[in-house]
This record gives C-alpha cells, structure tokens and sequence, in this order.
C-alpha cells in the first residue's frame, strides 16, 4: 500500500498486482488526477491517502476521494447526495450508492473548465460536514416494488436468484430501486438487476 498522493500518482493503490506497472489504471488518467488534484489542493483541504487513493478532509473528516477506474478518472464527494450541485455534475456511481456522489472526467481539460464548480463543491461539502448535517437515511427498503413481484411472476430463475442473495444485499438493491423516480427508471434498473444475477 502507498502512503502518499505522491506514490499514488506514481505507481497506484498497489491493491493490485497491476500496481506500479504499466497497466496500472492511475497510468491512463494520470494528466487528470494531477489537474483535479491542484484543485483541491487550492480548496484549503487537509490531503491524505485512505483506502490506497487520495482522500481530502477538513478538521479530520473525509470530504472527498480522487480515483481512477478503467474507464474514466473521478472526484468522488462522500456526502454528494446532500450537495445543492446546481451545475448538475453529480452523478450516483451505482443504484446501491446512498450518500457518495462522483464527477467522471476523461480529459485534463474538461476538469480546468470545471475548477470553479469542484471548488463551489468541495466549499459546500465542508460546510455541510462542520454543520454536522447529517444524510437522510434510505426508507425501509423491506417492501418490494409492485414492479418487481411483477418481474418474479414472469421470471421464476429471477425470483430464485433475488431470494439466494444475502439479506444486506436484497435491501442494498432495494433500497437502488426505491430511489427511482420515474417507472421507466424503476423497470430498467430492475432489468439490470434480473441480468446482474441471473446471467453471471
């Protein structure tokens, strides 16, 4: 494991045997972390390593991460869905995601041409986290959406398959489901769910 954002930038998490070769995802988004990276410096934030990837903190509580996936570079807010984001940048990296919020970035150039939002961000984060607000913590998620029983009436493998998973993982996905605003969200993440495990 790395201790510095340095390293991090360096040779990755080392979580993996990937780490500190040339397939190492930090490898591909490297330009884009070190401009996020300035950024959030600039904010004032406290700069660590937790978990193997950069974590920012005020006063000695997580404000945010930098990470790099496969497919795109992130700034991930932990208290994301408690932000106004009035640019709409946000987005819920997966439907089980409750509180944290990310920013995919592809290109060091689309994260210069956000700087002010990441800052107006990061500026709203803090002052959340000093309020101590706390997020909305997910309904009960133990009743299941009419749309669902629905889709075990037509797919008995799907039933079967929902019913095998482990209890924290039924209301994980419950609770993804229950979030859905409209029905047509509602009926595809529940399509992505049938094949997530039904088809593995």
């Amino acid at each position: 494991m790395i201790d510095t954002v340095d390293g991090y930038l360096k040779d990755g998490c080392m979580r993996c045997k990937y780490g500190a070769t040339p397939d190492c995802k930090v490898n591909l988004w490297r330009p884009v972390l070190v401009e996020l990276r300035k950024i959030v410096v600039e904010s004032g934030l406290v700069e660590e390593v937790k978990w193997g990837v950069p974590c920012y903190t005020d006063n000695g509580k997580n404000i945010l991460l930098l990470s790099a996936f496969k497919e795109y570079a992130c700034i991930s807010f932990l208290k994301g869905s408690m932000l106004l984001d009035s640019a709409k940048k946000l987005i819920q990296q997966g439907v089980n995601t409750q509180e944290a919020r990310i920013i995919k970035y592809y290109k060091s150039s689309e994260v210069k041409e956000d700087r002010t939002v990441i800052l107006k961000l990061i500026q709203e984060a803090v002052e959340i986290e000093r309020s101590g607000r706390k997020a909305e913590k997910p309904k009960a998620a133990n009743a299941l959406p009419e749309p669902l029983l629905h889709a075990f009436e037509k797919d008995v493998l799907f039933k079967e398959a929902f019913y095998k998973l482990s209890p924290s993982k039924q209301r994980g996905y419950l609770i993804g489901l229950s979030s859905a605003k409209q029905v047509s969200t509602l009926l595809n993440r529940i399509e992505k769910l049938r094949i997530e495990i039904t088809e593995q």
